[in-house]
């Protein structure tokens, strides 16, 4: 154990003097212990200097230095109590010298202030007292002085018991923080107004500059944005005059959800003619509204006593208007497009603020919605009203047959209907854009919709359909089972890229696939007589007279005739199982073309090559049977379709690209899917076209958009 260390004598350096006596005394001091120095004099305090008397116990007795330099010898100092001042006992005497002159003003408050200051004083290097102004009520408003803020002294904070990233914080890393200017420099638009001295803001209004320009800030190469930004806070601004500008009355969402009238947004006439053309063109590839009962609370004007019904009917008209050649409406494409637009609007004030409780009315209205951008190419926008009508339809469990028990049967089949309707848009949007399935096969217990048209369906019960009567939701039936094949391929897809089946696993996969083609081949062989493509149909014409230059002239002349003579046949459009056989074949064609895809990487995982004129030959199948297909339906009813049958077209055809680029290896094969994939893209950009609002706009389309009706 070491040795205690020896206690040092309490030895003070006394500094230097001229003062001879004062060595003298210093040199007989330090021989032995002195005793404590009494209190200097007010003159050897100031000077710094050890205070030397004959007699320290005489305070009435001068000090040798006063003596010398012939100086009264005073002891007016007060010393101070030890320890840090009680800045607490100053704050309440402040407050009641404060409090004292304001209850009497006609005493000066100079008088009390030196009384509280004299009482426990301490040094003027330790205080921090905030600044007291009694008689000034509007400091809330107006600009303290910057005298106003102390400095505060940087002091050390005890370690915490539980230490954060904040305490390893050093303030010498850091250089100071620049002074506080209470108006930063700014360099945007100001008012026009020049005596205007707040800072520019949202809290002044607009404006009204029309020269000014918005400073243009850009991060730097290191993704860091402007000092500006990073050393704005709350702190900097709270002290600043900021006008209060009139109130602006926001009205709540409960203002818009209230019973409207149909002609507070067109004709009643002009509602009632758009939506005859929503059931006769739209609805056998939409077939969600139940139309007796829609059509009787049409006629008794319920939208005037429920809103949610007002932006059912607006959000059809909507999406009729862009779904519709032009030639059927008796108004020019501007007013058609404003017109849409307008009620796409009123639609979604009303709706916003009614989601609780859900409803299969949200989940339609949504779904229109979804179909309305899509043809508007409002790409984001159309993905965002289809996640809200897959999310409503899941939180109401759509997907569930159990949800059903205990509802009506309108009810029942109007959920089936939509429900299915989204699930095929799910899938057409996975495959054509890439993106991750939202409602999957396995998780979905729905039956399919009972094939009963609305007039035999009732609140009651369900009716029987007549014999030999197809049903017009059979084609949504159908078109559903192929869509829920292209689920469980995409579904393989989508785990054998995460995980490459490799040896007997891919050999069972192979199988798995091959199966699906099958199933695929034989989907419509069962279908209803209206729904069947006659095999007489495709072999009307041979793959050497599906192209040419008179065909695609005719072709376009028809097309034409279509959308803009409005005296021009409708019997083919009107047909609706005309119009379902060419989606339901077409979607047919593209399932089968996913899974020969998937079907020929399996092959090239398994044997490592391919055979290529074996590929060649089932791509060309593919599209000279999609082709036969399009020339067996008559043109009208393709072009009834829209743009969903054109976008699943184009899919396929894009394909065909990557044999016109063999031209040197394969020449006969090249040319003739050159020949096909022009006649695609030819014909149906022209229907395309036909269906945008904006002439201003080509018939290109953007790369998000889908096949939204299945």
């Amino acid at each position: 154990m070491p040795a205690a260390r020896p206690k040092k004598e309490n030895i003070s350096a006394t500094p230097p003097s001229d003062d001879g006596h004062l060595k003298d005394s210093h040199a007989e001091n330090s021989k032995s212990k002195r005793k404590r120095q009494s209190q200097s004099c007010d003159a050897c305090r100031a000077r710094k200097v050890r205070c030397a008397r004959e007699n320290a116990e005489d305070p009435k007795q001068s000090c040798r230095h006063c003596i010398t330099l012939g100086i009264p010898c005073t002891y007016d100092y007060q010393p101070k109590k030890r320890g840090p001042p009680n800045l607490y006992l100053r704050r309440l005497q402040e407050a009641a010298a404060a409090a004292a002159a304001n209850n009497n003003p006609q005493d000066s408050p100079s008088d009390a202030e030196p009384q509280s200051a004299t009482a426990t004083s301490p040094p003027q290097h330790l205080v921090i007292s905030p600044v007291i102004h009694p008689k000034s009520p509007t400091a809330f408003l107006q600009e303290p002085p910057l005298s106003a803020h102390p400095t505060v002294p940087s002091m050390p904070m005890p370690p915490s018991r539980y230490p954060i990233a904040a305490d390893t914080y050093h303030g010498h890393a850091f250089p100071p923080p620049a002074p506080h200017h209470p108006s930063p420099p700014y360099n945007g638009p100001r008012s026009a107004d020049p005596t205007s001295s707040g800072p520019p803001g949202l809290l002044h209004g607009h404006v009204t500059s029309p020269k000014s320009e918005e400073p243009n800030y850009t991060p730097d190469a290191y993704g860091n944005y402007p000092p500006v930004f990073n050393a704005w806070s709350y702190k900097q601004q709270q002290h600043q005059v900021v006008p209060l500008p009139p109130p602006q009355q926001v009205p709540p969402l409960s203002y818009y959800y209230r019973p409207r009238r149909l002609e507070e947004i067109a004709p009643r006439d002009t509602i009632s003619l758009i939506i005859a053309l929503f059931f006769d063109f739209v609805y056998p590839l939409t077939p969600c509204i139940h139309k007796p009962s829609f059509m009787a609370d049409l006629h008794a004007r319920r939208e005037e006593r429920d809103p949610l019904f007002f932006a059912l009917v607006m959000s059809t008209v909507a999406s009729t208007l862009v779904q519709v050649p032009r030639s059927y409406l008796p108004m020019e494409r501007p007013v058609v497009r404003k017109l849409a637009q307008t009620c796409h609007e009123a639609s979604r004030h009303i709706t916003i603020a009614s989601y609780d409780p859900p409803t299969s009315s949200h989940v339609v209205i949504r779904y229109f919605d979804c179909v309305y951008h899509f043809c508007e190419g409002h790409d984001a926008t159309q993905h965002a009203a289809f996640g809200e009508a897959a999310h409503i339809a899941v939180t109401l469990r759509l997907h569930e047959e159990a949800s059903y028990e205990g509802l009506d049967p309108i009810e029942c089949e109007i959920r089936r209907r939509i429900f299915w309707l989204l699930f095929g848009a799910d899938k057409s949007m996975s495959i054509l854009l890439g993106r991750p399935i939202c409602l999957r096969d396995e998780d979905c217990t729905v039956h399919f919709p009972k094939e009963l048209d609305d007039e035999y369906i009732t609140p009651s019960a369900y009716l029987p359909q007549p014999h030999g009567k197809t049903a017009i939701v059979s084609g949504l039936n159908y078109t559903s089972r192929i869509f829920a094949l292209l689920g469980e391929i995409l579904v393989r897809i989508r785990v054998d890229k995460r995980s490459p089946p490799q040896g007997h696993f891919a050999t069972a996969r192979l199988e798995e696939v091959q199966s699906l083609h099958q199933r695929i081949m034989t989907a419509l062989s069962h279908t209803p007589e209206p729904l069947r493509l006659k095999p007489s149909q495709l072999l009307q014409q041979t793959p050497a007279e599906y192209g040419g230059a008179g065909f695609r002239q005719a072709t376009f002349a028809e097309v034409k005739d279509f959308f803009e003579n409005p005296n021009a046949s409708r019997v083919n459009a009107l047909n609706p199982f005309l119009v379902m056989q060419a989606n339901l074949y077409v979607t047919q064609q593209l399932v089968r073309f996913v899974i020969d895809q998937y079907r020929d990487e399996l092959i090239m995982t398994l044997h490592g090559s391919l055979d290529e004129q074996k590929v060649a030959e089932d791509r060309e199948a593919v599209a000279s049977e999609l082709l036969g297909i399009l020339h067996s339906i008559p043109i009208q009813s393709i072009a009834t379709n829209g743009p969903s049958l054109v976008h699943k077209v184009r899919f396929v055809a894009s394909t065909l690209l990557d044999a016109v680029r063999k031209a040197e290896t394969a020449p006969a094969s090249a040319a003739r899917a050159h020949a096909y994939l022009w006649d695609f893209l030819s014909i149906l950009s022209e229907i395309e076209r036909n269906y945008l609002l904006d002439d201003d706009r080509d018939g290109t389309s953007s790369a998000d958009g889908i096949g939204i009706m299945g």
